[in-house]
C-alpha cells in the first residue's frame, strides 16, 4: 500500500535507549541528534524508505507512561470524602508535571509530521503507552495518520521487518489496561484509606506514620506468605521408623532403601526389623540397567527468568527485570517480558548461535552445536503470540557486575536449549532380607552434553559394584532408624512467583512489583537465607479480613479480573461491562468490610495490644455526601455544604473544574435534604430542601419553616431567596449569551427566570412584584421598598465612584440601592425589587461588579458611567473568551470609570448587565457580595422587551404621562 503526501514521520519509542538503538539501525549509524524539551529524551533524525516512499524519520521517546490516572481534585485529599465514594468518583487522565517537557516535545514535533509510528514495547503496557502518545499528538493534529510497529528485539532484521509490516494499534489491549488501571486506583485507594485512617486512630503508637496500603494483587501475594507461615505454625511433627541396609565395597558404600519407605507404628517396624536380624543374609533378586537422560531446559520466558535468577544468581526479581530491560534496550537480548517458551519456526537459531562462537568461554560449545547438526531446542506449551522466548541477540564483551552475570545466564541457557540432553546409564539392584525388599540405584554418565555449558544444574556419577542376580552377601549394617516429619519451608521469591503464576495473580511483567510492595510496606520480611516471613501488620490484616469471611487474601477475586482482562484483549467482553461488574463486586465487599471493621481491630490487637476506643465512626471517616441533585453543567452530584463563616451552600462535586453552586443568604438558619423529589425539575432526581429562616428574614405572612425545591420550579424560593447557581470558568464565545441551557446557567440567579424565558424544564417564572420605589412629586423624596424615606450618602473610598452620591434603605431590610445621579425615567423607576445591598467600599480597583451603561443601551451605542460613548475592544488573551468583543470606558486605564459590557449580551433597557468579573462568585444577602442582582429582569432575555411605565408598568408611555398621575 502506498501512502501519499507523507514527507515526515514521527516515531516514538518507550525509552530513550530504544529510540537511539532503532534510529541507529534505520540510519545505518548516520543519524542526526538534537535536543528536545526533556534533557533525558533526545530526538534523532534520518532518511528512510517508509510507507512506500523516502521520508524524514524523527525518532524520539517517552519514559514509560506519559499520562497518569487519578481522582479529580475534590477526591484526591484523604479527608475530602468517605472512601466509599471513590468507587464512583470521577477519574481524570493527565500528564504529570515531571513529564510535561516530553509532552511539549511531542506536540512541537508532530506539527511538522504527517504520520505517527508507535515503537513502544509490544505488550499490554506498551500498547497503552502508545495510545497515550496518540492522544497527545492527535490533540494537536487530528488528521494525523497512525501506525504501529511490531517487534521483539532491537536488531536490524527485526526493525526492518517491523517497518515493512506496520499495523494499527490494538484498541482492545489498550482498553484492558485502562480497566486494570482504573480498578487498581478505585479499589486500592478505597481500601487503603479505610485501613490507614482507621488503624492509625486505633493504634496511634504503632501505626501513626504507617501507610497501610491495599491492592488486589498485593494482598493475595501477602496471603501466600501468611498461608505458608501459618501452615508451618500449625504443623505437628510425627515420628516415623524405617529399616536401612548398607553394603561396603572397594569403591565405597552402597545404601539400600526400604521399599516400604517408612512406618509410623513403632511396634510393627520393630517386629519386621527383628525378623531381618534373625536372618540377615541378603539375596540379589533383581538387577536392571536402563538409559537415563537429564533433560535440557526449555526456552526461557519471563517467569522462569525471574525464578532462576533468584535461585541460581541470588538476584531478586525486581533487579532481574530492571537489568533485563536495560540489556534489551541496548540490543543484547530480545524483549524480556514474554509468556512464550516455544521458539517460532521463522527465528534463525543457527545465526544466533553463530554470534556466540566468538566468546572464549562458550564459543567452542556453540561451534559444536553448529557442527553436530545445528540447534534442536525443546518446545514448551506456552505462547503469547507476541514475543519469542528470551534469547541473546548479539555478543557482548563490555558488560560488568550483575549485568554481565544475567547476560551470561541468558546466553548459557539459550545454548543449553539448543544442545542435547545429558545421557547416562542407571543401574538398579533389588535385594531380599527376610522377605523385606530393599533397592539401590547407581548412575554412570555417558555424555554431559548441555551440562558442559550450563553449570547451574548438577548431575553426578553414583558408582555401585556389579551384582549378579541370585548372588548372596552379608550386609555391612541392618538398622532400624527413627525420624520426624518436617514442616514445609518458608517461601522463597521463586516459590512465591510460581504461586502467583499458578493462581493468575498479576502478570509476568508485574510479579516483581507486587513482591517489592509487600516488602516496602513492612508486611513481610526476609530471613537470612532469603525466605519470606510475614510481619505482625501483615499477619493482622490477613487474619482480620479472613475473620470477616471474605478471604480477600486468597487469589480468587483477582484471578477473575485477570481472566476478564484477557477476554477484553480478545474482544470477547466489553470494557464498560468489566468495569461495572468488578466495581460493584469490590464495592459490596468494601461496604461489608466497613460494617465488620471491628474484626480487623481485634485481629491486630493480638499483635499491637488493645487499641484506643472509638466513640463514633464519624471520628474516622468523612460523612458520605448526600446528593441533592445533578449539576446541570457537568452532571456531577451537588451536595449541601457549610461555609467556613457560617451559612450554607449547594456545591458541585466537580469542583474546581466546575464551579456551579447555590449560595443561601444568611437569613437561612438551617438547610437539610428532604426525602421528597420534585416531579418537574430535571435532570431527575431533584430533592426538595427543608429550610428554616431567621425571624424577619421572610415576609410576615410566610412561615419560617417550609419545604421547597431549588431546581427552578418553586416560585416561593425564587421570590424569597436570593439564590444563585454560579459557574466559574468563562462561557465559550461560541455559546450565545441569551441561550439558557438550564436553571443553573452560568452567572444567572434562579429568580432571573421570567415568564418570557423558555427554559428546558418548562417551568414558568413567577410574576414580578410591583416596584415600590418612587420619588414623590411633591417633595422629590426617594422612598425605599419598605415605604420609608431612603438614606442619602456619599462614597468616600478611593476609586472611580469616590464622591458619588447614592440612596439606600435605612434599615437595610429591603436591600434598596440607587445612585443619586440616575435619570428618574430610566433608572429610578426601573430599580428592581430586592436589588442590592451594594457596599461601595467593597468595590475593587476596576469595580468588582461590572457597571452598566446609563439608560441601559436601548439599542444605541453603549455609554459608560462617565456619560461618554464606550469603545469596543477584543479579548486577546488565551482562554475561552479569546476573540470575544466587549465595551469599556474610552479613557486611559488610570482614569477609567470601571464600565464593562460584552457586545453579544442582550441587556434589558434601563437595567444593569448581569455579568461579573473573575469567576462569578456572587453570593446571597448577608455575605460579602460585590453586587446583588436578584430581580428576574436582570437575566439576559431571549427577546427584547419594550420599555414600560415606572408607575403602572404598562408599555406605551412613561411615568410623567401616566394616566394614574392625573
Amino acid at each position: 500500500m502506498t501512502f501519499r503526501n507523507i514527507q515526515k514521520v514521527l516515531c516514538v519509542a518507550e525509552k530513550n535507549d530504544a529510540a537511539r538503538g532503532i534510529a541507529d539501525i534505520l540510519s545505518n549509524s548516520r543519524m542526526r541528534r538534537r535536543e528536545g524539551f526533556s534533557k533525558f529524551n533526545k530526538i534523532y533524525e534520518c532518511q528512510y524508505h517508509l510507507l512506500g516512499q523516502n521520508v524524514t524519520v524523527v525518532m524520539t521517546s517517552v519514559s514509560g507512561h506519559l499520562l497518569a490516572h487519578d481522582f479529580k481534585l475534590p477526591f484526591r485529599k484523604w479527608h475530602s470524602c468517605n472512601p466509599l465514594v471513590l468507587f464512583d468518583a470521577e477519574i481524570e487522565k493527565f500528564c504529570p508535571e515531571n513529564y510535561l517537557d516530553i509532552k511539549r516535545t511531542l506536540e512541537r514535533e508532530v506539527q511538522q509530521c504527517q504520520a505517527l509510528v508507535i515503537w513502544t514495547d509490544c505488550d499490554r503496557e506498551g500498547e497503552n503507552i502508545g495510545f497515550e502518545v496518540i492522544d497527545v499528538c492527535k490533540a494537536v493534529k487530528p488528521s494525523l495518520q497512525v501506525f504501529r510497529a511490531r517487534f521483539s528485539e532491537i536488531t536490524p532484521r527485526a526493525i526492518k521487518t517491523a517497518c515493512e509490516n506496520l499495523t494499527q494499534p490494538d484498541q482492545n489491549v489498550n482498553d484492558a489496561v485502562d480497566v486494570r488501571q482504573e480498578l487498581d486506583l478505585r479499589i486500592g485507594a478505597a481500601f487503603t484509606r479505610f485501613q490507614t485512617m482507621r488503624l492509625q486512630k486505633i493504634f496511634p503508637e504503632v501505626l501513626a506514620e504507617q501507610l497501610i496500603s491495599y491492592g488486589s494483587c498485593q494482598f493475595p501475594t501477602l496471603g501466600f506468605v501468611v498461608e505458608r507461615f501459618k501452615a508451618i505454625q500449625a504443623f505437628v511433627a510425627e515420628t516415623f521408623y524405617k529399616i536401612k541396609v548398607t553394603h561396603d565395597h572397594e569403591e565405597g558404600t552402597v545404601d539400600f532403601s526400604w521399599k516400604r519407605n517408612r512406618l509410623f507404628n513403632h511396634t510393627a517396624c520393630l517386629i519386621l526389623y527383628q525378623m531381618c536380624m534373625e536372618d540377615p543374609l541378603a539375596t540379589v533378586v533383581e538387577v536392571g540397567s536402563r538409559p537415563k537422560s537429564k533433560w535440557r531446559p526449555l526456552p526461557l520466558d519471563t517467569v522462569e527468568l525471574e525464578k532462576l535468577a533468584s535461585r541460581k544468581l541470588k538476584i531478586n526479581a525486581k533487579e532481574t527485570m530492571k537489568i533485563a530491560e536495560k540489556l534489551y534496550t541496548q540490543g543484547y537480548i530480545s524483549y524480556p517480558r514474554t509468556e512464550t517458551n516455544i521458539f517460532p519456526k521463522d527465528l534463525n537459531l543457527p545465526n544466533l548461535v553463530q554470534l556466540q562462537t566468538l566468546d572464549p568461554r562458550w564459543g567452542a560449545f556453540a561451534q559444536r552445536i553448529l557442527d553436530q547438526g545445528g540447534p534442536t531446542p525443546r518446545s514448551g506449551t506456552k505462547s503469547d503470540q507476541a514475543h519469542p522466548p528470551i534469547h541473546p541477540t548479539k555478543h557482548a564483551t563490555n558488560l560488568q557486575g550483575n549485568d554481565q552475570r544475567l547476560y551470561e545466564f541468558i546466553v548459557r541457557h539459550f545454548l543449553a536449549c539448543c544442545s542435547q540432553d545429558a545421557k547416562g546409564q542407571e543401574t538398579t539392584v533389588e535385594i531380599d532380607v527376610a522377605n523385606e525388599r530393599f533397592v539401590a540405584h547407581g548412575l554412570m554418565i555417558l555424555a554431559r552434553n548441555y551440562l558442559e555449558v550450563y553449570p547451574y544444574e548438577k548431575w553426578s556419577d553414583k558408582v555401585i559394584p556389579v551384582y549378579e542376580k541370585g548372588s548372596r552377601f552379608q550386609p555391612s549394617t541392618v538398622e532400624m532408624v527413627e525420624g520426624e516429619t518436617s514442616p514445609p519451608q518458608l517461601l522463597t521469591e521463586a516459590d512465591l512467583i510460581s504461586l502467583m503464576e499458578k493462581h493468575g495473580i498479576g502478570t509476568d511483567a508485574t510479579h516483581a512489583e507486587h513482591i517489592e510492595t509487600i516488602k516496602s510496606r513492612m508486611y513481610v520480611g526476609l530471613t537470612p537465607d532469603q525466605r519470606f516471613v510475614p510481619g505482625e501488620l501483615g499477619m493482622g490484616l490477613v487474619e482480620g479480613y479472613d475473620s470477616m469471611g471474605y478471604e480477600m487474601s486468597k487469589p480468587d477475586l483477582r484471578a477473575e479480573l485477570e481472566h476478564d482482562l484477557k477476554l477484553i484483549c480478545e474482544g470477547k467482553k466489553g470494557k464498560a461491562v468489566v468495569l461495572r461488574e468488578q466495581v460493584q463486586k469490590y464495592k459490596r465487599v468494601f461496604i461489608e468490610a466497613v460494617q465488620k471493621a471491628k474484626k480487623l481491630d481485634e485481629a491486630l490487637a493480638q499483635y499491637f495490644g488493645q487499641g484506643a476506643p472509638l466513640t463514633q465512626e464519624e471520628e474516622i471517616y468523612p460523612a458520605l455526601p448526600d446528593p441533592v441533585r445533578k449539576c446541570p453543567q457537568c452532571n456531577s452530584d451537588m451536595v449541601l455544604k457549610t461555609k467556613k463563616s457560617g451559612g450554607f451552600y449547594l456545591s458541585c462535586l466537580g469542583y474546581p473544574s466546575c464551579k456551579s453552586a447555590v449560595w443561601f443568604p444568611d437569613s437561612v438558619l438551617e438547610v437539610s435534604k428532604d426525602d421528597s423529589v420534585c416531579d418537574v425539575c430535571r435532570p431527575h432526581p431533584v430533592h426538595r430542601l427543608k429550610l428554616k429562616f431567621k425571624r424577619g428574614g421572610l415576609p410576615p405572612m410566610m412561615p419560617l419553616e417550609f419545604v421547597g425545591c431549588i431546581g427552578g420550579c418553586d416560585e416561593t424560593l425564587r421570590e424569597v431567596l436570593d439564590l444563585r447557581y454560579l459557574q466559574g470558568p468563562p462561557r465559550p464565545a461560541s455559546q450565545p449569551a441569551n441561550r439558557l441551557v438550564s436553571p443553573l446557567q452560568a452567572n444567572h440567579s434562579l429568580n432571573h427566570m421570567t415568564g418570557n424565558s423558555n427554559n428546558h424544564q418548562g417551568v414558568s417564572a413567577p410574576p414580578s412584584r410591583p416596584n415600590r420605589t418612587a420619588a414623590s412629586e411633591d417633595n422629590n423624596a426617594v422612598v425605599c421598598n419598605c415605604g420609608e424615606e431612603a438614606l442619602f450618602l456619599t462614597v468616600r473610598k478611593e476609586g472611580p465612584n469616590q464622591g458619588r452620591q447614592f440612596y439606600k434603605c435605612r434599615s437595610g431590610g429591603c436591600g434598596f440601592f440607587l445612585w443619586a445621579d440616575q435619570q428618574p425615567d430610566s433608572a429610578v423607576s426601573n430599580v428592581p425589587s430586592g436589588f442590592g445591598p451594594f457596599d461601595p467600599s467593597q468595590r475593587g480597583e476596576r469595580g468588582a461588579a461590572r457597571s452598566w451603561s446609563e439608560g441601559g443601551g436601548g439599542g444605541g451605542t453603549a455609554v459608560c458611567k462617565c456619560g461618554q460613548p464606550a469603545i469596543t475592544r477584543t479579548v486577546q488573551r488565551e482562554g475561552a473568551n479569546k476573540g470575544r468583543q466587549f465595551h469599556t470606558c474610552a479613557k486611559p486605564r488610570e482614569q477609567q470609570c470601571g464600565f464593562f459590557q460584552w457586545t453579544d449580551e442582550n441587556v434589558v433597557p434601563g437595567f444593569p448587565s448581569s455579568h461579573f468579573t473573575g469567576e462569578g462568585t456572587t453570593r446571597g444577602l448577608g455575605t460579602k457580595t460585590k453586587r446583588s442582582d436578584s430581580d428576574p429582569g436582570l437575566r439576559a432575555p431571549t427577546t427584547k422587551r419594550s420599555r414600560t411605565c415606572g408607575v403602572c408598568h404598562q408599555p406605551g408611555h412613561t411615568r410623567k404621562t401616566c394616566p394614574q398621575n392625573r
